[in-house]
């Protein structure tokens, strides 16, 4: 690689480390070393780790929910939202969901990071519920209870073969819209 590396490809080198590695991965030798470049270059873009830290945890922010309701919302016009929601999330390797956690127990920056995902997800599930005709209260409390069965799925490291899949995803969709 060149020495002419952006921020953002710091920052992408540095979630692919923390789904692989976990988060002691995300330090500026190592991705240095990856990345085939001078630590100066590290330097160039970020003030400190910490300020490498928060530019991964807003990539991971934007990768792991604008990005995704932004797709869902424009996938939708024939078919449910909730549905498509699903059938993506219970769909993917969560290695990086698995890694930001794990790092949110022993990081501060990473536990608000994970707070605020985590109520833009349900928030965003939340009016997906409303606009199906649930009332306000039932659908935050069948939010909450989808959004446990993913982070349950997310924390089991367990793929899901795509005929099981639909099949979760359809009656998780049934036990919420009625």
């Amino acid at each position: 690689m060149s020495d002419q590396l952006s921020a953002k490809d710091w920052v992408d080198q540095g979630l692919k480390a923390l789904a692989n590695s976990g988060f002691t991965a995300l330090k500026a030798d190592p991705l240095a070393k990856t990345l085939r470049v001078s630590r100066g270059s590290f330097y160039w873009h970020f003030a400190d780790i910490a300020a490498f830290h928060a530019a991964v945890l807003a990539r991971w922010h934007e990768v792991a929910a604008e990005q995704i309701i932004e797709n869902v919302e424009a996938a939708s016009k024939d078919d449910n939202p909730l549905a498509l929601l699903l059938r993506r999330v219970f769909g993917e390797r969560l290695t990086l969901e698995r890694a930001v956690r794990s790092w949110a127990g022993v990081d501060a920056a990473a536990r608000a990071a994970v707070q605020a995902i985590d109520r833009r997800r349900l928030n965003y599930v939340e009016g997906l519920l409303v606009q199906s005709g649930l009332s306000t209260e039932a659908a935050r409390s069948r939010a909450q209870i989808l959004y446990w069965a993913f982070l349950g799925f997310a924390l089991s490291d367990q793929a899901l073969p795509k005929a099981r899949q639909q099949a979760v995803v359809d009656e998780l969709v049934r036990m919420a819209t009625s």
